[in-house]
């Protein structure tokens, strides 16, 4: 069995299928989604229905996004947040312009029951963006934080690469868990296009809601896959661009 981790797809539903395709996804394999399923491209609610659909015949985790929350929040409410419609959420709305009551209804318990985390028995980590309290996820006081904060990821990329990991300084956050994976900042903003690693947190956003692909990575090996560049796929769509 592997375990793959796949980066925010943010609507993007052919890339999803074509990564799955090029990553040759048997129902064998652990499939951990990072969140962010919506907000982007124009194919939010088919997006969900294929997640719903995998999850019957495939071994899946799926985790929650602070997209995810804020599409849930609009379903619950509907109201939709200025800076959530500039941030993507207008294509999600547009999206679900036609969907009858019953598919939202089951959209949204898809929404509600997503984990804000997952712990492997390896002591391997998959959040979709981090944590801040120093004794692990177990202790944080605010759930929030696991699909919003960019703090750990800013102190994965600031840390001193030759600071030995038994050292007092080195941070303990990044000494709870093997590995840790999350997605929400995209490693574009860096300058990568493939899943990168950063003192042993490992970014698997690599931009798809942007000009970059969609990628799944296997924890063991480190291979990886990508789709083509998600906005080639909807030519005729901006995305988040």
């Amino acid at each position: 069995m592997r375990t793959l981790v796949i980066g925010d797809i943010h609507g993007g539903l052919k890339a999803l299928e074509q990564v799955l395709e090029r990553a040759a996804v048997t129902t064998e394999d652990l499939l951990i989604f990072l969140g962010d399923y919506v907000d982007g491209w124009s194919e939010a609610v088919q997006t969900v229905n294929f997640l719903i659909e995998l999850k019957v015949t495939h071994n899946c985790v799926f985790l929650k996004g602070n997209h995810d929350e804020l599409c849930q929040n609009w379903l619950q409410s509907g109201r939709a947040h200025d800076l959530w419609l500039r941030s993507g959420g207008e294509s999600t709305v547009a999206s679900y312009q036609d969907v009858p009551d019953p598919i939202r209804d089951v959209h949204l318990q898809f929404y509600k029951q997503l984990d804000d985390y997952y712990l492997d028995a390896e002591n391997r980590l998959y959040l979709h963006a981090g944590f801040t309290n120093l004794n692990g996820v177990g202790q944080e006081y605010f759930s929030k934080t696991f699909y919003w904060d960019r703090t750990l990821w800013e102190l994965a990329l600031s840390l001193d690469p030759n600071l030995p990991r038994e050292s007092p300084k080195y941070p303990q956050r990044l000494k709870r868990y093997e590995e840790i994976y999350i997605g929400h900042t995209p490693v574009t903003r860096i300058g990568k296009s493939t899943p990168y690693c950063a003192s042993g947190v490992w970014n698997i956003d690599t931009g798809a809601a942007f000009k970059g692909s969609l990628s799944v990575i296997d924890t063991d090996t480190k291979v990886f896959w990508q789709s083509d560049p998600v906005y080639t796929l909807y030519p005729q769509e901006r995305g988040r661009n």
